[in-house]
């Protein structure tokens, strides 16, 4: 977490099951769901369980507000993201995703993923309440381990797997899953998968939209 610089507290902003946050500084989560908040391990930061609208804290509380892979759902992303600012005293740290980068998955057998992604997400909330933001492109490598949506652009097989998508939010919307994944296990077997992707077969790592957002609030002009 290189981002949050030295920062020496941090409020982790719709946290889940507490994947994404840092060991090495002391970390306040909050996350609205019971369900997630009952994931968290032993040991994990402590939770208030709360909605990203309305961050239970005094001005200032925090040096820094993180956010991973959770704005797009947010009901409200403009007050959410005015809340990180609030709360926030030297910077804001967001990892994101920008719909339209191309990814076989959504492009051969799941279009909806991005049709429903681009209509939840506006660059314009993050212009409204940061008027000084760095924009860092984040490439995925091919053994990606985090589990998100594009992890397995290079191991296709892994999306066959229920475990997988699982934790992977974007297939809880999607009605026919298994007629989808019957073809790409179709288009495995018989070659046609490693015919259209030839040229993604021997890379290392891609772009497949996902930004690392880093803002400093505007109270620190």
């Amino acid at each position: 977490m290189a981002a949050l610089g030295t920062a020496g507290s941090v409020v982790n902003v719709g946290a889940g099951a507490g994947s994404y946050e840092p060991q090495d500084r002391p970390v306040v989560a909050l996350e609205p769901s019971a369900t997630m908040i009952a994931q968290r391990q032993p040991g994990a930061a402590p939770v208030v369980q709360a909605s990203a609208s309305a961050l239970p804290f005094a001005d200032n509380s925090f040096d820094a507000a993180l956010a991973v892979l959770t704005v797009h759902p947010w009901p409200n992303q403009r007050q959410g993201l005015s809340e990180m600012a609030r709360v926030a005293r030297k910077r804001c740290v967001i990892l994101t995703w920008l719909p339209g980068c191309s990814f076989w998955l959504t492009r051969d057998y799941f279009p909806e993923i991005s049709e429903r992604e681009r209509t939840m997400f506006s660059v314009d909330p993050f212009r409204d309440v940061f008027t000084r933001m760095e924009i860092v492109p984040v490439a995925i490598p091919h053994d990606c381990s985090d589990g998100l949506l594009c992890a397995y652009w290079r191991r296709p097989e892994a999306y066959l797997d229920p475990g997988v998508r699982s934790a992977i939010s974007s297939f809880a919307h999607i009605p026919d899953v298994k007629r989808r994944l019957a073809q790409l296990k179709r288009d495995l077997d018989d070659g046609t998968w490693q015919t259209r992707n030839r040229d993604i077969l021997d890379r290392t790592e891609l772009d497949f939209g996902y930004r690392l957002l880093v803002a400093e609030p505007d109270s620190n002009s």
